[in-house]
């Protein structure tokens, strides 16, 4: 495991891209800032890029807007169309509008212009797949976004501990929103409909990847959900793409508190055992036992990549530029011989 100390700019990374002519055709799995995290970074170094977001939110605007109308939960979509948005006045323009939220004492109150967008379209055109490619249009989205399923999903966990008087029970937590600040240990997550259709977009994508991208973000609540859709976890089975886990720089209060770098992996081998994986990237800082996460990400076929890849506030959120550097190193060390398709 070598540490990855250089620091590559945006401009720097697009002109090695050039130079070599590479565009590796990328999939990214995941939902909420941290998917976001990573799109930002991938649309620097490709442009065939997609995203494929989980649909099991409840909370906010976008769960007020699914139990109203029986709409897919818009908000991971539109953080995912927003990371895509480009750096110029007019990507930059639109990510704001769709993330502004209307502040009022009415029923507008919290609500993202984003959300209200997507789900006017969705009403308009009757597909949820079209509605999402019309609107990065709009944006000039720098790739495409889809739901990982087109039926609304509910994430139940079972948890340990969930009450504090009770530590020694198992109770069952319904919500991805309580999932993701759930108190105890959670064992184990679930979605209902236990067995949901994945959008064959989604599928299709997968299976014509270079590269699948898993993580970083909520364990439980985002990047866990996409192996519990059977169709999902068939095409990542089947890929003949590769495939690289991004680790979080921290655990996160409520449902990974107190994991280690290496508990990440062993939870999400329970999740699917038949998944192997090619890399685990881990920021350098991260990691203190580094034998320990090279011995779980060897049980699921990959090896370890650490690189400085969190931002320089020291907030547990990575710094897009250097993600991006550790992904194309990543993509190049690893990738097939030759030119990308």
């Amino acid at each position: 495991m070598k540490p990855y100390r250089r620091r590559a700019s945006t401009l720097s990374v697009r002109r090695t891209l050039r130079r070599r002519g590479a565009q590796p055709k990328v999939v990214a799995l995941g939902g909420g800032m941290g998917l976001s995290a990573s799109l930002a970074a991938l649309r620097r170094i490709t442009g065939d890029l997609t995203a494929v977001v989980t649909v099991a939110d409840d909370g906010g605007s976008s769960g007020r807007l699914r139990e109203e109308l029986g709409v897919l939960p818009p908000g991971d979509l539109r953080k995912a169309l927003a990371a895509l948005c480009g750096d110029d006045d007019w990507g930059q323009t639109w990510a704001r509008v769709i993330q502004h939220r209307f502040q009022s004492k009415g029923e507008i109150n919290g609500h993202a212009v984003g959300n209200l967008l997507i789900v006017a379209l969705w009403e308009q055109l009757g597909d949820p797949v079209q509605a999402l490619d019309l609107v990065g249009r709009l944006l000039g989205a720098q790739g495409r976004v889809l739901p990982m399923s087109a039926v609304p999903l509910e994430l139940q966990a079972l948890v340990k501990g969930h009450d504090p008087e009770r530590p020694d029970d198992v109770d069952t937590v319904c919500g991805q929103a309580t999932v993701a600040l759930t108190p105890g240990d959670v064992q184990s997550v679930h979605l209902v409909p236990n067995d949901p259709p994945a959008v064959p977009e989604a599928v299709e994508a997968v299976l014509d990847a270079d590269w699948v991208v898993l993580g970083p973000g909520s364990w439980f609540s985002s990047v866990i959900p996409h192996l519990l859709v059977p169709e999902l976890l068939d095409a990542l089975a089947e890929t003949k793409a590769r495939k690289v886990l991004s680790l979080n720089l921290a655990p996160q209060p409520g449902e990974t508190e107190g994991f280690s770098p290496q508990r990440h992996l062993e939870v999400l081998g329970r999740h699917a055992p038949k998944l192997a994986l090619d890399v685990v990237l881990a920021d350098e800082a991260a990691v203190p036992d580094r034998e320990s996460l090279a011995d779980a990400a060897k049980r699921l076929g990959a090896a370890v990549e650490l690189a400085p890849v969190a931002g320089p506030d020291g907030s547990a959120k990575h710094d897009p530029e250097l993600l991006a550097a550790a992904y194309d190193r990543i993509f190049r060390m690893h990738g097939r011989i030759g030119p990308w398709r």
